[in-house]
């Protein structure tokens, strides 16, 4: 992880005298492909001299960005122009001041052609705050060779597993189960999925009803059958990942960064791997898998406010993104990618991931998500405890972070 944020100037072709164009400075994650810092000098060379981007890496977990992000704007830091915002910060940071909203202009051109639950995620109180860079959504990766027909239903995957099971073959559902934000997303998902929310709309209100007990007993059941991994309460991600890759496992629900992972560490298993819509909870229903991604704003204190906004429409461009999807593994979010012919040749699950955008779901849209998050998570963990009994609580808690609106240090 990154400790501080270190900068990287990205010059374009040649060098720059003293005093040529103003640097914007891009806060963001180091992302491993370098597709990054690729669309940064490419922006920086087609501005035609207007600006250059200059690269401020961010830790790489979402809670050491946040924490950075919040010190530096609530000591009003003029050094910073573009901020790459996860897409659950931007009802708090616009509450706060902190990112400025951009013109109808601007944001016309950038919603159009956007895929909307995507442009959800940037917008707050009727305005675009954050331009969708990247978007994230889980499938079901399964093994072919176990599993011929993938199952539609969360009911029939368990089934599956059961059935592998009882026949000695490889039959975990791999998932993630540990006390963070995975674990909100799982019961985010599995409640959208079940016709609810967590809260209302507009992210006043606790709506918490009869999908929760649903996606509760979901995750209970899976808990109680052979197909739940032994270290499920403390799995994220990367550790699903390895679990399937080991050849251990039938399921996983994961983001599509386990694909190339897969041609790169077990390259002999790839042939077998399938991919499949996110399970549902109801017979004949889509599932509404939880959107994932980062979001560009404009910092209220940049001094380049209108450079920033248009670089930050040039970082968000059609080749940026396909460099990114291929390279990078990060869905675009321009929705007539998921049918260009230069994304899905390096992208082949791109119809797959476009469909499950379509029907995806978001998670609670408030200033106060932080603490929202991670009452849920508390509440959950570790998954082989969760109850609905415990929901009722859960009610409360949240209702409490909802009326405290304070930030998360």
């Amino acid at each position: 992880m990154v400790v501080g944020s270190a900068t990287l100037l990205i010059a374009g072709c040649g060098s720059r005298p003293a005093g040529g164009p103003p640097a914007l400075h891009w806060y963001v994650y180091n992302e491993s492909s370098g597709s990054f810092a690729a669309a940064a000098a490419d922006c920086t060379e087609s501005s035609d001299g207007a600006y250059r981007i200059s690269i401020d890496v961010l830790p790489n977990d979402a809670d050491g960005q946040r924490q950075q992000l919040v010190r530096r704007l609530a000591a009003e830091d003029t050094s910073m122009d573009i901020l790459a915002l996860d897409v659950t910060w931007t009802p708090e940071f616009a509450e706060a001041g902190w990112i400025e909203a951009f013109d109808d202009a601007t944001a016309q051109r950038i919603t159009t052609g956007t895929l909307p639950v995507a442009t959800r995620t940037g917008t707050w109180a009727n305005h675009l705050y954050a331009a969708p860079l990247n978007t994230n959504v889980q499938l079901l990766w399964y093994r072919k060779d176990l599993v011929p027909t993938p199952p539609r239903t969360w009911d029939e995957m368990l089934a599956a597993a059961r059935g592998l099971a009882a026949r000695g073959r490889p039959h975990l559902v791999e998932v993630q189960g540990a006390q963070y934000e995975g674990l909100t997303v799982l019961f985010n998902t599995l409640v959208a999925s079940a016709g609810g929310s967590i809260l209302s709309a507009d992210g006043s209100q606790v709506t918490l009803g009869a999908p929760a007990a649903q996606a509760v007993a979901a995750i209970r059941a899976l808990a109680d059958s052979p197909a739940a991994d032994p270290s499920w309460s403390n799995q994220r991600e990367d550790d699903n990942r390895l679990v399937f890759e080991s050849g251990a496992a039938a399921f996983q629900l994961n983001y599509p960064f386990v694909y190339p992972s897969a041609r790169h560490n077990a390259p002999g298993l790839v042939p077998e791997i399938g991919w499949a819509q996110w399970p549902g909870l109801v017979a004949g229903q889509p599932s509404h898998p939880t959107i994932g991604g980062y979001n560009l704003a404009v910092s209220s204190y940049s001094a380049h406010p209108g450079l920033a906004r248009r670089a930050i429409e040039c970082l968000r461009g059609r080749s940026n993104q396909i460099r990114t999807a291929i390279r990078g593994g990060l869905a675009p979010t321009l929705e007539a990618l998921y049918t260009d012919r230069a994304l899905l040749d390096g992208y082949p699950f791109a119809a797959a991931v476009g469909e499950a955008l379509r029907n995806a779901s978001v998670r609670p849209r408030t200033p106060a998500y932080q603490t929202v998050s991670l009452q849920i998570s508390d509440a959950l963990s570790p998954p082989r405890s969760a109850s609905v009994g415990r929901i009722d609580g859960l009610r409360t808690a949240i209702a409490d972070a909802l009326e405290s609106k304070g930030l998360v240090p």
